[in-house]
């Protein structure tokens, strides 16, 4: 059975692809070497559209207003733009409300976009430019460690990772946010409260790594300026060894969040970055693998949701559960020593 894969290496090549979801313009050349936060791409964005029914002001046919219509799809009108002249002793002149961009023309009417917005889209990682994508972004390439984690709260950021967990299971609190660690990402534990994410937005600090997370403060932590990862599970859970020891190992490194939310379906996670120096790219990870014993595995319901231990078993056949339900599944010896029978479908590979 396939199984999905979430990656937690401390050394492989790291290959992203950067798209922008329409077209746009790429503002970055091949080879180019580029930090996390660096711009990559651009596009413009209507924030509204407006539609302008030429034929139903002037009471005509639709291939009569447009032969009246002046305007050209793309190009920008200003407020009070005439964009049909309906003729006559007395013309019936056709303006558009508000300054925009011809969008469509045809059928008697004009589409308009207005309240342009940029979109700019970042790099995410740090790395080098190794393939353009024409109006739609880049592929970028790196080598370092890499921690993909459960949430994120759609920031970017790049700082000195510096370690206030002293153990898996710490708690992360307010009192012990200081100065001292301003502009730096802090690898921490369970954050419980909302004065520890005010606390570090105040320093200000450039991310938080957390192994858990409070499920209420999820809405204040997507408000937070600064990017959070979390590791493993909503609720009071350990960091999972295997992340805990390459990040505390890398303590004082430069170290990039990209807290992008996860996406099952484009198979993007959260993650940390971690550039390190190589004589020769290691191989890139497998974004899917096939259960196996032996393997790291992550739980991902209830009761052990979040939890992460080794696949010892898979079990043949079919597996009778006690709600009664006949599934696939494997045994799973979880890091405090506990096994457990859980249906595959539950599961993630780890590595």
């Amino acid at each position: 059975m396939l199984a999905p894969v979430t990656h937690i290496l401390a050394l492989t090549t790291i290959i992203r692809k950067r798209l922008l979801p329409a077209p746009g313009r790429v503002v970055v050349k091949l080879n180019q070497k580029v930090s996390a936060t660096d711009v990559v791409a651009e596009a413009d964005f209507a924030r509204e559209h407006v539609l302008i029914e030429v034929a139903r002001v002037l009471g005509i046919s639709g291939d009569a207003a447009d032969r009246l219509i002046t305007c050209k799809v793309g190009e920008k009108l200003a407020e009070g733009a005439v964009v049909a002249d309906g003729g006559g002793l007395f013309p019936r002149l056709i303006r558009v409300p508000r300054a925009g961009r011809v969008k469509a023309v045809g059928g008697g009417q004009v589409l308009l976009d207005v309240g342009d917005t940029g979109l700019e889209l970042r790099a995410g990682i740090p790395g080098e430019i190794v393939e353009i994508v024409q109006n739609r972004g880049v592929v970028i390439q790196t080598s370092g460690a890499l921690i993909q984690g459960v949430w994120g709260n759609s920031r970017i950021d790049t700082g000195l990772l510096l370690s206030l967990a002293d153990k898996p299971d710490d708690v992360l609190e307010a009192r012990r946010l200081d100065v001292s660690l301003r502009g730096s990402i802090l690898l921490a534990g369970y954050c419980q409260d909302a004065e520890t994410l005010k606390a570090a937005a105040e320093l200000p600090v450039r991310g938080l790594i957390l192994s858990s997370i409070l499920p209420a403060l999820l809405p204040l932590a997507r408000q937070m300026r600064y990017p959070i990862l979390v590791t493993d599970s909503f609720g009071r859970q350990p960091m999972n060894l295997t992340a805990f020891k390459i990040l505390s190992t890398n303590s004082k490194r430069e170290i990039t969040i990209n807290a992008e939310p996860y996406d099952r379906y484009s198979g993007t996670h959260p993650e940390a970055v971690i550039p390190l120096p190589v004589t020769q790219n290691p191989s890139p990870p497998r974004d899917v693998e096939t259960f196996a014993p032996g393997q790291q595995v992550r739980l991902r319901r209830a009761p052990h949701a979040g939890a992460v231990g080794t696949l010892v078993n898979l079990r043949a056949g079919l597996t009778t559960l006690p709600n009664g339900l006949r599934v696939a599944a494997g045994e799973v010896r979880l890091e405090n020593g506990e096994q457990t029978i859980v249906p595959l479908v539950n599961l993630e590979v780890v590595g």
